[in-house]
């Protein structure tokens, strides 16, 4: 009598819809990711870039719109913006949530938060 190898149809049934899962999870949640770096990137070069300094906070919330803009990425605006003077630095802090939908009903959220420190002069 020969052993069964491999697996049965009902088996590889529940590894492709694992596997399509997978896929829709990452063909959704990955852009958001990578919209997330470039607001990582942006922030961080916040606090090096020279133009920016001597800048209310009104105009320095529009510097960062535009530059989130350029980088298309059009899911944060001025709420999720947080701007708070000090001696010697605004504290910049964007704070936002991007929401999605996976598959039907299934639902995600992903939070992020970022700081920058930009220098007054």
């Amino acid at each position: 009598m020969k052993r069964q190898q491999g697996l049965t149809v009902i088996s590889w049934i529940v590894v492709i819809a694992f596997l399509g899962f997978q896929v829709v999870l990452g063909l959704n949640v990955i852009p958001v990711y990578i919209n997330d770096a470039s607001i990582n990137s942006m922030m961080s070069n916040l606090e090096t870039d020279p133009t920016v300094r001597d800048k209310d906070a009104r105009r320095l919330a529009e510097i960062i719109i535009k530059r989130l803009k350029i980088n298309n990425i059009y899911s944060i605006n001025k709420d999720n913006i947080v701007i708070k003077k000090t001696k010697t630095h605004y504290l910049v802090t964007i704070d936002y949530e991007p929401r999605g939908t996976l598959v039907g009903n299934l639902d995600y959220i992903v939070t992020f938060h970022h700081e920058a420190e930009v220098p007054l002069k």
